[in-house]
C-alpha cells in the first residue's frame, strides 16, 4: 500500500510542484539569455540548448527515471533535419530534449498557453498547430518550410498523437512532404519505455524505468529524390518500427 501511494500520489504531486516552481525561475533565465544573445544568435541556438538543459533537469532529478541516448553521434550540429519519431507519452518531450540538439517542435496550440513552459515555447520559436484547422495546418507547413530554408531543424510526431499501446499508428504525410520539398534529410528517432513510465492520460508514475532515445541513420536527400511521399512515409515508419519494443514483441 505505501508503495502504491507513493507512485500514485506523492511522486506525481512533488514532481508537478517542482516543475511549477522551477519553471518560473528557468523562464526568467531564458528571457535573460535571449536578450543577451539576440544580436548574434538569430537562429536561437543558445536559447534552444538552454531549454534542453531546463527540460533535462526534470529527468535528472526524478530518482525513478533514467534516460539513455543511443547513437548520438549519428546527427551533426552542423546540419539541419526533418526529425521524426514515434510518440508514446507526455514524457517524450522531456526525454527528446536530452539530445541537446536545437530544433523547433510542432505542438498543439493549447500548450503555448501554459505559464512559463508555453511562454518559453513562444520565446524559442516553436510551431503552433490546431489539428483540425486547415488554415492552421497550412500556416504550420509554411513556418516549417521557412525554418528549414534557414537551416533550422524541425521535429514532428508523424503519428499525430500518442499511441495507447506503444504500437505505431499510421503516419501522416506532412513531415515527408516538407523533407522532399525543401530537400532536407530526414533523421528518424526511436523512443522506448516512456509509455511504461507514464502512460497516456495518466499522471501516475509507474515505478523505475530506463527510457531510451535512439538516433537512427539519417535518410539523405539523394534517397528521397526518387521516391514518392507515401513511399518515404512507409520507409521511415518501417525503420522506426524495427526498433520499437512493442513491435519487436509481436
Amino acid at each position: 500500500m505505501p508503495y502504491n501511494w507513493l507512485h500514485s500520489y506523492l511522486y506525481p504531486f512533488l514532481f508537478i510542484a517542482f516543475m511549477g516552481v522551477s519553471s518560473a525561475v528557468f523562464f526568467c533565465l531564458a528571457c535573460i539569455i535571449r536578450l543577451m544573445t539576440a544580436p548574434f544568435d538569430r537562429r536561437k541556438i543558445l536559447s534552444n540548448l538552454f531549454t534542453s538543459f531546463w527540460a533535462s533537469c526534470y529527468t535528472w532529478c526524478m530518482p525513478l527515471w533514467s534516460v539513455k541516448i543511443i547513437d548520438r553521434h549519428k546527427f551533426s550540429m552542423k546540419k539541419n533535419y526533418v526529425m521524426v519519431s514515434n510518440h508514446q507519452s507526455q514524457l517524450d518531450i522531456l526525454v527528446l530534449f536530452r539530445l541537446f540538439f536545437p530544433f523547433r517542435w510542432v505542438s498543439k496550440a493549447a500548450v503555448f498557453n501554459l505559464p512559463f513552459i508555453g511562454w518559453n515555447m513562444i520565446l524559442n520559436g516553436h510551431i503552433k498547430l490546431k489539428r483540425t484547422d486547415k488554415e492552421s495546418i497550412k500556416a504550420m507547413m509554411q513556418t516549417c518550410e521557412n525554418l528549414l530554408g534557414n537551416k533550422i531543424s524541425v521535429f514532428l510526431f508523424p503519428e499525430g498523437t500518442r499511441s495507447k499501446d506503444g504500437l505505431l499508428r499510421p503516419f501522416k504525410l506532412g513531415a515527408f512532404i516538407l523533407a522532399k520539398k525543401t530537400r532536407t534529410p530526414i533523421l528518424p528517432v526511436v523512443i522506448n519505455n516512456t509509455k511504461d513510465a507514464l502512460p497516456k492520460h495518466s499522471l501516475r508514475i509507474q515505478g523505475k524505468h530506463c527510457m531510451t532515445v535512439q538516433v537512427l541513420d539519417e535518410i539523405p536527400v539523394s534517397v528521397l529524390e526518387n521516391m514518392e511521399v507515401a513511399e518515404i512515409s512507409g520507409m521511415v515508419r518501417d525503420r522506426i518500427a524495427c526498433h520499437v519494443k512493442e513491435h519487436k514483441n509481436l
